[in-house]
């Protein structure tokens, strides 16, 4: 699944944490009522171009995590959507959510389907931790633009760690989307296929895809830390059927990301 959603959790996190950093120590605490770690995951990642797609594409791997001193980073999974908790209490935490995918052109699926826009997706996300290694999560967005469907995605993760010393997480992942999603996709309509040369398709949307990701993170010192996660999903339903899918596509959906980490602030 196409997941460059992170070049937005960077921007929108990165200028008030930079901002608090450049203080002097004494201001920070005096802004924050305590002080405060940072962390800032940066590097690459290979994901596909649009769902659906048999090319990757480049896009950035980054995360920023903020918390308090003397307690461990709070887990986030690498593939999951920029948002934080606006209500938290005791394992439950409620938020928002926000994505992103890529237009997809006429020349980039090498047919003469329909372009699909730029989407900038919007939604909350609801996730409770059963126990310390057990968190389940869920996800709703809805795009503003590009495709204009609803997206969402059920997730759950096993945690292992060592406080903040090293982390590794691994867990199924379930994709859905509505049928203006599915259909600006790997829809076909008739005007389409006259002039495409796929059959016209259409889906009612659905389940799009299961998969599973795992990710790592180990310290490498008092500062420097490195991160990687893999990601699988495969195509099932009418996503998996669709022409555009078996002729200009493909089931198999990989991700991948490496990169470093740097923590500053606070103690650990």
């Amino acid at each position: 699944m196409f997941s460059p959603h992170r070049a937005i959790k960077f921007l929108l996190c990165a200028a008030p944490i930079l901002g608090v950093a450049a203080l002097p120590a004494d201001a920070q605490e005096a802004a924050s009522g305590s002080e405060k770690r940072t962390r800032v995951i940066l590097g690459p990642q290979l994901s596909p171009s649009w769902p659906g797609s048999k090319d990757l594409s480049f896009g950035p791997y980054i995360d920023v995590s903020r918390e308090r001193a003397g307690t461990d980073f709070t887990f986030e999974a690498a593939d999951e959507s920029f948002g934080g908790p606006l209500i938290q209490s005791g394992n439950f935490a409620f938020g928002p959510a926000l994505g992103f995918i890529g237009k997809r052109t006429a020349a980039d699926i090498g047919a003469d389907l329909p372009k699909v826009g730029f989407s900038f997706e919007a939604g909350g996300f609801a996730q409770v931790s059963l126990t310390p290694a057990i968190r389940v999560r869920v996800e709703g967005r809805k795009a503003l633009s590009g495709h204009k469907g609803w997206v969402g995605e059920l997730s759950a993760d096993y945690i292992a760690r060592e406080g903040d010393d090293w982390l590794f997480s691994i867990g199924p992942r379930v994709t859905l989307g509505d049928a203006k999603y599915a259909n600006a996709y790997f829809g076909v309509t008739p005007a389409a296929a006259a002039t495409s040369g796929l059959p016209a398709y259409d889906t009612d949307g659905g389940i799009q895809s299961v998969g599973v990701t795992a990710g790592y993170h180990r310290m490498l010192g008092r500062n420097w830390g490195v991160a990687v996660y893999g990601r699988y999903d495969r195509l099932v339903g009418d996503s998996a059927d669709s022409p555009v899918t078996r002729q200009l596509g493909s089931r198999s959906q990989p991700s991948v990301g490496v990169a470093l980490s740097y923590t500053f602030g606070g103690g650990r």
